[in-house]
């Protein structure tokens, strides 16, 4: 992810912080989301010369290759702690 893909998404998360906050997303509707999340969307899409679509789809694609990134971080660490053993394993030392 260059650092212009990060400033991007930081962006728009950011932006969903203060918009979508204390609103819980697996109980509210996606479409309810979408329509607090437009207004950045149409400033990104505007700065980049691009559609709403597009910047919307740029923004998923991103948001996922975060998330692996950081799932793979999260399954590194879990593998390296399994070396030294499970505290909840006294068999393992």
């Amino acid at each position: 992810m260059t650092k212009e893909d990060e400033i991007f998404l930081n962006r728009i998360n950011e932006y969903a912080d203060r918009v979508l906050d204390g609103i819980d997303p697996q109980k509210t509707q996606v479409s309810f989301q979408l329509e607090k999340l437009r207004p950045i969307m149409e400033e990104l899409a505007k700065e980049n010369n691009s559609t709403v679509e597009e910047t919307f789809i740029r923004y998923m694609d991103l948001a996922t290759e975060r998330s692996v990134t950081l799932e793979r971080k999260f399954q590194s660490t879990l593998g390296n702690m399994n070396t030294y053993g499970d505290v909840m394993d006294g068999n393992k030392i």
